[in-house]
């Protein structure tokens, strides 16, 4: 943390804690006060120039009222006093237009809290970069793969991403919470053309919380000329049913549905074909799916780094915690914040999430699937004929019935090998099938974000093309 950290942050402290003491001045008789910097950089460099360059800071204060179970927020990025008073009359009286809600209001003051102990979300060293190095970095990621074959002689760009931030909250309730976060990025998307002028694009990339843990800017670039390579030719498949190999990067998303599925908004408005299922057998037996809000990785040197997810408390002040939402293929639990909770007469799973103005929502952590044994390779060996997919496009999904259609490209398996490329199909089924028809999961679990999952393969999925 910088020297100066510390005064900035009792400085954001006070202002957290005049703007509650307004608010309750004002006729309030709850209120949360939500306080948010942060910085962030882009560069983005095209055959080797630097195209765009943005650095820009932000900030601003957040606030959310109750009088009784009328609630309303209002969010500003001035700070000044008369900005601050508008912000705290404007809540007031939309406060008291709104309609009574009797699930509104902030959790019980026993349920406040927070995870104790460093989380390792913030490192200096993001900031301490210098922007020429960043430059320089997006540079060679792009350079590596313009220079990996011939037939890659353009690319949409190499760039590079930081941002920092730090967020305060502050409620009338006795909460005080308080972190900071880092981040930093690149990656580079070459375009490969082949000799009948067909182009295919893709992409790669590494991120990380600390520079010392980006990966190395040539290797990247050429993953990511691979990636384009692999796809020149691609061609339409017949329609048929057959196994799907989702990748790593794939399967997140399937496996993501689950926690919109889970979702206790959607449960309490019977729009999830979850409702109703709690303790009941929704995937195969070698499905766990955790939702973790806690989780500190730690590196070959014994390095502690906290996960994308990770964070000491959630959008209302409760401490993140591991929930279990689906072990050995039963339902087990929904993910709320207090406000649905309530609506289902149970309790928060920690995992409310708001920004500065509104009411909180429902976020994840670290959302998983846990790993298999199986390397990816031994999964799609076992596929005679199949797909491999790399790339889905639209969002077919509909929570209520479960059926799941989406566009799709990738690799056509055949004996076990890859065969050859294909595009413009789509896939189908509906997952509630589809969990329970997920035959192996890869050993591949990398977190590149705040939600992963390994390489999966589903037997019996619709492929619909030529």
């Amino acid at each position: 943390m910088s020297t100066t950290a510390p005064a900035v942050l009792s400085d954001l402290k006070q202002l957290a804690s005049d703007v509650l003491s307004k608010a309750l001045k004002a006729g309030a008789t709850d209120a949360e006060a939500v306080v948010y910097e942060g910085d962030e950089f882009s560069a983005l460099v095209h055959l080797g120039q630097v195209e765009t360059l943005k650095e820009s800071g932000s900030r601003a204060v957040g606030l959310r009222v109750f009088i009784g179970q009328h609630t309303a927020s209002t969010s500003s990025s001035d700070y000044s006093d008369e900005s601050i008073q508008r912000l705290v009359d404007g809540a007031i009286t939309l406060a008291k237009i709104t309609s009574e809600d009797p699930f509104a209001g902030l959790p019980e003051p026993h349920d406040f809290g927070q995870v104790g102990g460093d989380l390792h979300l913030y490192f200096d060293d993001v900031n301490a970069m210098p922007p020429a190095e960043r430059i320089e970095i997006a540079r060679r990621t792009e350079a590596a793969a313009m220079a990996y074959d011939t037939r890659i002689q353009n690319s949409s760009g190499g760039d590079f991403d930081t941002a920092t931030s730090h967020k305060i909250m502050m409620n009338s309730r006795g909460f005080v919470g308080e972190y900071r976060r880092s981040y930093c990025g690149f990656s580079v998307s070459p375009i490969a053309q082949d000799e009948k002028g067909g182009m295919q694009r893709n992409y790669w990339f590494s991120n990380a919380r600390t520079v010392k843990k980006l990966e190395d800017p040539e290797e990247i670039g050429r993953i990511a000329a691979r990636r384009t390579l692999q796809r020149l030719g691609a061609r339409q498949v017949k329609t048929q049913k057959a196994p799907v190999v989702f990748s790593a990067e794939m399967a997140q998303s399937i496996i993501g549905n689950i926690f919109d599925a889970a979702n206790g908004d959607a449960i309490y408005r019977h729009a999830s074909f979850f409702s109703g299922m709690l303790g009941e057998q929704v995937a195969g037996e070698n499905i766990t799916v955790v939702d973790d809000g806690t989780m500190v990785f730690r590196d070959e040197n014994g390095d502690a780094i906290g996960g994308f997810g990770t964070r000491p408390f959630d959008g209302e002040g409760l401490p993140t915690r591991r929930t279990v939402l689906v072990e050995r293929g039963i339902l087990k639990n929904y993910v709320m914040n207090t406000y649905t909770a309530r609506k289902l007469n149970m309790k928060s799973t920690g995992n409310a999430s708001r920004g500065l103005a509104g009411n909180p929502g429902i976020g994840a952590g670290n959302f998983y699937l846990e790993a298999g044994t199986l390397t990816p390779k031994q999964i799609i060996g076992d596929v005679k004929n199949g797909l491999y997919v790399t790339e889905t496009m639209g969002h077919g999904v509909n929570l209520v019935t479960g059926d799941y259609s989406v566009g799709a490209s990738g690799m056509w398996i055949e004996n076990g090998e890859f065969a050859y490329p294909v595009e413009e199909i789509t896939i189908a089924g509906n997952l509630k099938d589809m969990y329970k028809n997920i035959a192996a999961i890869a050993n591949d679990l990398i977190f590149r974000g705040a939600s992963a999952a390994p390489t999966i393969r589903i037997e019996g999925m619709t492929i619909a093309g030529s």
